[in-house]
């Protein structure tokens, strides 16, 4: 008999990186390692899943500025020219290795991948978010929304208008390319701060996701713990917590399944290995080694001594670890539903990036898991947030708490020594920005783009991802530029619209750079 319910929730999120004033920015890389290293790898999860008759119901969300990179010309040309260069490499590669058997039968797994990455690309005609939605329209996924920008908004609570642009922005994105409202939205950063159930209300969302805590410490604290959602006292918004236990066996590189010395090796890359000359044509430009994405070793044990990947026994670990984690679900399930008296929902969050681009083989875990769910047991049914709630309409009312992931669970990620000055910044250009929307309610023209404008690079410095780049000390010299840009942006244009001075050649190129929400109306920060 079915005792319980497992809701998978993937978090698909990226800074919005997009730089057409150079002809190869490093930063971009990011978006191309995760197309081909995880949003790739997912898609044809599912469509194997599809083809088999298997049916999976998952949840994903995919933020407004990687869905607007999904749909960016610019980008998918580049990204063409990425993968090219790849398969030019796994060429190469293959010859290099024909004395190496080891390593050259990774170099044609790594061939066979570039080319299927480039063939998938194509077959959506260069825009993988036509996958998602097709997945969503069949209703096997689905596709929430997450904050415009993906702004922390425990830390912008003093500019409550801010936090309000951020969430319809967010939702009048997810409208344009989807033709619906969104019903859930992930956080930024897990991170919810009391009273932000209110603006959602406004805005369509019916339940959001946050941490384990947020809902153990609400008031009053739930019967059913994160087993069971709870209905926000005022809104009736409901509030699904993450489960600890399931999350650490898959995220821990320490504890969980992607430590596995049979799994491959992350930190080493022939784009650091091989000698320079060599390799000189596939990293960056200015002679910067990059991660290449080809990687020959498993992760063997803690020292440097590293041996040769070999995939299949990566596989029988992946299976392995796919059944060890239906088997724990099971019996939580089962103990559970006797204490509860009721069917618990086990809710499993995870960056999407985990999978793939972190953890090589976790898109075949994913595969394996979702195949075992449907054959193995009768235990568990996968669901996603709203139709649990469709199932199950009376929940607890309750306030939960501010909360956040990350370092300690409240914000510290965000708001310590390397990164805290940002905020008196953000929060003074917040407030020009709803005094330039009240003594310009009805703009027109030059200055309605102006404003607009104004809007987007606000939101762009709101963007929790550089805070966090300066707390964790990788590529803060962007994370700082960047912040810096959009603030000194945002001024100019804040003065150049109060003294009536706006360089139209300016704006234009500004508009060009920073092209994202090409809908917005900057009277949504109100």
């Amino acid at each position: 008999m079915e005792k319980g319910y497992f809701a998978l929730v993937l978090h698909g999120h990226l800074p919005f990186v997009r730089h057409p004033e150079f002809e190869d920015f490093l930063e971009e890389d990011w978006f191309y390692e995760a197309t081909t290293e995880t949003y790739i790898p997912l898609i044809l999860v599912f469509e194997r899943l599809l083809n088999d008759g298997v049916n999976f119901k998952l949840t994903l969300s995919l933020s407004p500025t990687l869905l607007s990179m999904f749909l960016d010309g610019l980008l998918q040309e580049r990204y063409i020219k990425h993968i090219d260069k790849l398969i030019e490499l796994s060429h190469k590669e293959i010859e290099r290795t024909r004395w190496q058997n080891d390593f050259q039968q990774l170099a044609i797994m790594y061939l066979n991948k570039f080319i299927t990455a480039k063939e998938t690309f194509l077959r959506y005609h260069k825009n993988l978010a036509n996958a998602f939605k097709a997945f969503q329209d069949r209703g096997n996924l689905e596709i929430i929304t997450s904050g415009a920008t993906h702004g922390y908004f425990p830390l912008m609570d003093v500019c409550r208008p801010s936090v309000r642009a951020q969430v319809k922005v967010a939702v009048s994105n997810y409208e344009s390319f989807f033709g619906k409202k969104p019903l859930g939205i992930w956080l930024p950063e897990c991170a919810y701060n009391p009273g932000d159930d209110e603006i959602l209300k406004e805005a369509g969302i019916k339940y959001f996701l946050t941490d384990a805590h947020g809902i153990l410490h609400g008031v009053p604290r739930p019967k059913y713990g994160v087993f069971a959602p709870v209905y926000c006292k005022k809104t009736g918004v409901a509030c699904f917590g993450r489960d600890l236990e399931s999350s650490k066996q898959v995220w821990s590189s320490i504890e969980g399944y992607p430590g596995d010395y049979f799994y491959r090796e992350f930190y080493r890359d022939i784009g650091f290995d091989l000698e320079y000359d060599y390799i000189k044509p596939y990293i960056h430009p200015d002679g910067t080694r990059i991660n290449t994405g080809i990687k020959y070793f498993r992760i063997t044990g803690s020292t440097n001594n590293k041996e040769p990947y070999i995939p299949s026994l990566a596989m029988e670990k992946t299976a392995g670890h796919a059944g060890n984690f239906m088997f724990n679900r099971e019996k939580q399930v089962e103990y559970l539903y006797d204490f509860m008296g009721k069917k618990p929902i086990i809710v499993s969050p995870y960056d999407a990036e985990l999978f793939g681009h972190w953890w090589f083989e976790g898109p075949m875990w994913l595969d394996f898991l979702i195949r075992k769910i449907n054959y193995d047991q009768k235990t568990i049914r996968m669901i996603t947030p709203s139709g649990y709630l469709a199932e199950n309409r009376r929940n607890q009312v309750t306030t939960p708490s501010m909360s956040s992931w990350g370092w300690k669970g409240y914000s510290e990620v965000w708001l310590q020594g390397s990164n805290d000055w940002i905020y008196r910044h953000l929060h003074k250009a917040s407030e020009r920005m709803t005094e330039l929307v009240k003594s310009n309610s009805q703009a027109n023209g030059l200055v309605k783009r102006a404003l607009n404008q104004a809007l987007r690079e606000l939101l762009l410095a709101q963007s929790s991802d550089w805070a966090f780049i300066m707390a964790t000390g990788t590529h803060v010299s962007y994370a700082q530029k960047r912040t810096k840009e959009h603030l000194l942006r945002f001024s100019r244009l804040y003065e150049d619209i109060k003294s009536n001075s706006l360089d139209e050649g300016w704006l234009s190129d500004i508009e060009y750079k920073d092209n994202i929400f090409p809908e917005i109306d900057y009277r949504v920060h109100q």
